[in-house]
């Protein structure tokens, strides 16, 4: 997508914080952090959000989850939260699939 701002981060177009990086996978800090420690973890592919990348590249996917388990223990948190926003309705901005990774804090339930 020409104009995503997370496939242009990922293709090193514009300069993201990355902190990890797979074959299917890169993250990189949030420039609006909600926690110390908020990373982005993003398919290398192109998928509009959640449900799709599930449906076009499970591994990639289920990497997300095991990139994120990764980066929250290089930053030294054995607790965490995960967020997918899917959809304008609950918050999502860009729309190219990201796992949010939140650590650091403590955090309420239910959230937002």
């Amino acid at each position: 997508m020409e104009d995503c701002i997370f496939c242009k981060i990922v293709a090193g177009e514009i300069p993201g914080e990355v902190v990890h990086a797979t074959e299917r996978t890169v993250a990189f800090r949030d420039l609006n952090p909600q926690a110390p420690t908020h990373v982005l973890v993003v398919p290398r592919r192109h998928f509009a959000n959640a449900a799709e990348l599930a449906a076009g590249d499970p591994e990639a996917s289920a990497e997300l989850l095991t990139t994120a388990a990764a980066v929250a223990a290089d930053e030294g948190h054995d607790d965490y939260r995960l967020v997918f926003n899917t959809g304008a309705g609950v918050g999502q901005t860009v729309f190219h699939t990201h796992l949010h990774l939140l650590a650091g804090r403590p955090m309420t339930w239910p959230p937002g």
